[in-house]
């Protein structure tokens, strides 16, 4: 039996499809069992179940839409550029400019995200 690997591209695609739907059960399962993603002003998120909390407890949008501007893939990293319009938990609406850099590991899994928002710090 033949398995289809779905390409680093089509993968990031889908994440976002998820996460953007709140199909938090089906978006962890695209990382690997120890997948590390690093976001500004967390701890690293380690494996599916701290993924899965952060999406179901931790993370500050209630809802949203992730829009790509760029896809870039090279080997096993895909690279996005893109812009997210939503609303935070507190109800407050949200416009930011994200980057997004993806590690796609030989099972086809994700082993690594780290995210980069367009935001001011000084």
């Amino acid at each position: 039996m033949t398995q289809h690997t779905i390409s680093g591209e089509d993968l990031v695609r889908r994440y976002y499809e998820l996460v953007d739907n709140r199909d938090v059960d089906n978006l962890v399962v695209l990382f690997g069992t120890e997948a590390v993603y690093h976001r500004p002003g967390y701890d690293p998120l380690r494996g599916r179940d701290q993924l899965k909390r952060f999406y179901l407890e931790q993370r500050v949008i209630r809802e949203g839409k992730h829009t790509l501007d760029a896809v870039i893939v090279s080997g096993p990293q895909v690279a996005v550029q893109g812009s997210f319009h939503g609303v935070l938990r507190d109800g407050k609406i949200v416009d930011a400019r994200f980057a997004d850099f993806f590690t796609v590991s030989r099972d086809g899994t994700f082993s690594r995200r780290d995210t980069f928002f367009f935001a001011p710090l000084i």
